[in-house]
């Protein structure tokens, strides 16, 4: 068994609930509890980086980069790590470092332009990220650069930074990465490709069961055995050193025994984990991804830090220049062992690598096992032990190089469509089965339950695919991104970078020109399916439901707008203090974090769909700034299928009254900047069994039809 890691409400609690936990999200975001740094200018650094510098360039070239120059010569050239080596940190986003080096290749400087790490969570000032990457000053990039640990020949140690594992692992990744990239382009050094070999894929039609005597003995299951004198020999000399040597029996003793293997190999997974088991790993593993497993008795490779912060940092996975630790949401625990000989283990985890680091199941890899001793009340060493994992050709399926090779002279934009075609193709069948509906509205309104039931369906395929598979849901910031763009320097090439995002922003353009807001607020957007999927729900267990009076609901309507025009002004002054404020939606706690955030975020998050037990989309109407955005221009729309009649709102009220987002005034009008196109209106609008005018008008023709058979002469047969 596999097992993750992991009375009636009245009106006024309702908004207080709403506002008191929006106020805890922005206090905690001014006390420092939520590290966005402000992105610093790059100038004042690249100028302090060469003193003697006349001319700095625009950044161009491929990689982005400045070039630096006194007069005619050139002194070297300055990058920001984001242009060149993009990695996601703790935060998910990455830490965008500007890095100088001269014509020698060597680093004058490494600056943090821009970060989104907590790390003041744990109380470390921000100073000492800055610290932490001085230490760069003088290096080359031709260096190889490890984060703490002892002395190792031809390795390069620079001081950890305790409580940031996983933000300084990424900083040091990115910074040498980018080095090495720019001085290759640039003609300064020339490296040996470590990342040559072509992405592999494990061939899923190959199993043979087999034992755990055959597992290790052919080398899909590989080990790492220490015992307790290995271990002290690597501390001999520094402050962790025990003053006591050990005895031989002591020091022979088993300190950690250790053994690795990729788990999504079938051959290797399923004799292991079982059928079963086997088969909800697959379900679990994204495209790109793949489950590593670890099996240890003595020294816990899991140790507790993961409990605190979320990270295993007693263990790290390289392969070439590429190294990665795990977090708690890729860790799931293992109960039992399968294949026959296996041995009885302590600890039996299985980590997940994600699709971001580019793990190769074709290329060499290891595990390292990171020993730590404290030598004080906060410091501390840690010794390293490496372990050798080799790719076995059998599983593997190999692609054709020349394919490879072409793909990789493509623009980033176009390799990620490819990447991403599977999820393009999914997302366009739906908006176009989306758009039949539309056009054909009036004759599948006939049939509310067909209707009703395919919606409900939809809706829980925008939130499980387009939500949290795809990720796609989009936000404001990207409309003040693209109006940002449009005013200064306009490139398609940064919005196709996401595929998905960018197909749902051309689906949504297109229908807010032609039918207005509702078709994407009512039938893609993630979070307003989840609120209104909640708010059925509630309904079937009778939760009891209030409706806002017109005369407040429609007051409230303003609310977003002018959230919405806050949040544009800032984004004028600084779009990253935009983004930060843009928190009052909640779509990156719920889809992008799966809910993976600090409290006030989660807290903001789960109050909004709770009140929606009570009250339909109480967001999606009074508070989402992106629902403002689409809505304004949707007073140009160039159709309008939503049908109406004269009797509509005078005498008649009942479309008024089911609308559960209360789109439609008293007179009868739909207001199509608040309406999500559900269609509920439209049923009831061709149902002559519920329309009043239709049947009052039922009834006249019945009363008609009745008269002329009463009034009809009666023939006598003779």
């Amino acid at each position: 068994m596999i097992q993750p890691t992991y009375p009636q409400v009245n009106k006024a609690t309702l908004y207080c609930f709403l506002l008191l936990s929006f106020l805890v999200l922005i206090q905690e975001s001014f006390a420092g509890g939520l590290t966005v740094s402000p992105a610093k200018p790059a100038m004042p650094f690249i100028e302090a980086a060469f003193p003697e510098a006349t001319l700095i360039s625009e950044k161009t070239g491929e990689p982005l980069s400045w070039t630096i120059k006194k007069n005619d010569e050139v002194l070297g050239y300055a990058f920001e790590t984001n242009d060149v080596a993009r990695i996601p940190a703790y935060s998910g986003e990455p830490v965008n470092v500007l890095v100088a080096i001269n014509t020698e290749g060597t680093i004058l400087t490494a600056k943090v332009l821009e970060h989104h790490e907590p790390i003041l969570l744990v109380g470390i000032p921000e100073y000492k990220l800055q610290v932490f990457t001085d230490q760069y000053e003088g290096l080359s990039a031709a260096d190889k650069v490890k984060i703490g640990g002892l002395q190792e020949e031809g390795v390069v140690h620079v001081d950890g930074l305790s409580g940031a594992t996983v933000t300084i692992m990424v900083e040091n990744l990115a910074v040498m990465r980018a080095a090495k990239k720019v001085a290759k382009a640039k003609g300064i050094m020339e490296f040996e490709d470590t990342a040559t070999t072509a992405m592999a894929s494990i061939k899923q039609d190959v199993y043979q069961e087999s034992s755990w005597l055959t597992l290790t003995g052919d080398g899909s299951i590989r080990r790492l055995a220490l015992n307790n004198q290995q271990v002290e020999d690597s501390f001999k000399g520094t402050e962790a050193a025990n003053p006591e040597p050990l005895s031989v029996e002591e020091g022979e003793a088993s300190f950690v025994n250790l053994f690795y293997t990729l788990l999504d190999v079938p051959t290797v997974g399923r004799s292991l984990l079982g059928d079963a088991e086997y088969q909800w790993l697959t379900e679990t593993l994204k495209p790109g991804e793949h489950a590593i497993a670890l099996l240890g008795n003595g020294f816990s490779f899991k140790g507790s830090g993961y409990v605190r912060g979320g990270i295993f940092d007693r263990i790290q996975i390289h392969q070439g220049d590429n190294v990665f630790s795990f977090r708690d949401l890729d860790h799931y625990r293992v109960n039992d062992l399968y294949a026959e000989g296996t041995p009885y283990f302590r600890e039996m985890s299985i980590f997940i690598v994600r699709e971001h680091h580019e793990f190769n199941p074709g290329q060499s890899w290891q595990v390292e096992l990171l020993v730590r001793r404290q030598t004080g009340p906060v410091d501390s060493l840690f010794s390293s032990f490496k372990a050798d994992y080799l790719p076995i050709e059998k599983y593997l399926d190999r692609p054709d190089p020349v394919v490879t090779e072409s793909l990789e002279y493509l623009p980033l934009w176009q390799q990620v469509w490819h990447e991403k075609q599977t999820s393009v193709v999914i997302l366009i069948i739906s908006m176009v089965l989306l758009l039949v509906v539309i056009f054909l509205q009036d004759w599948l309104v006939r049939f509310p339950t067909f209707l009703h039931n395919f919606r409900r369906v939809f809706l829980l395929y925008t939130i499980v695919f387009i939500g949290w598979y795809s990720m796609g849901q989009i936000s404001v910031v990207n409309v003040f991104t693209f109006t940002q763009s449009l005013m200064s320097d306009f490139h398609w090439e940064t919005f196709l970078l996401d595929p998905v995002i960018f197909c749902l922003w051309v689906f949504v353009a297109m229908t807010i020109l032609l039918w207005g807001r509702g078709i994407f607020c009512g039938w893609l957007c993630p979070f307003g399916a989840l609120q209104e999927l909640l708010g059925e729900l509630a309904v079937k267990l009778k939760i009891p439901q209030y409706v806002v009076p017109f005369a407040i609901h429609e007051r409230l309507w303003a609310v977003k707008y002018l959230i919405l025009l806050a949040l544009f002004g800032l984004s004028l002054e600084s779009l990253q203090t935009a983004e930060q404020y843009a928190e009052v939606e909640p779509f990156k706690t719920v889809f992008l974090l799966s809910f993976d955030r600090d409290w006030p975020f989660i807290l903001y998050a789960v109050g909004l769909l709770v009140i929606s037990l009570f009250s339909r989309k109480v967001y999606c109407r009074y508070v989402c700034p992106l629902g403002a955005a689409i809505a304004i221009p949707s007073g140009v729309r160039l159709f309008d299928w939503l049908k109406r009649r004269k009797e509509c709102g005078q005498p008649c009220q009942l479309c008024a009254v089911e609308c559960e987002i209360g789109a439609i005034e008293k007179n009868g009008e739909i207001n199509l900047r608040e309406c999500h196109h559900c269609l509920d209106c439209q049923v009831t609008y061709w149902s002559e069994t519920k329309c009043p005018p239709l049947v009052n008008k039922h009834k006249k023709r019945n009363r008609k039809q009745q008269k002329e058979v009463e009034a009809e002469p009666i023939k006598i047969m003779g």
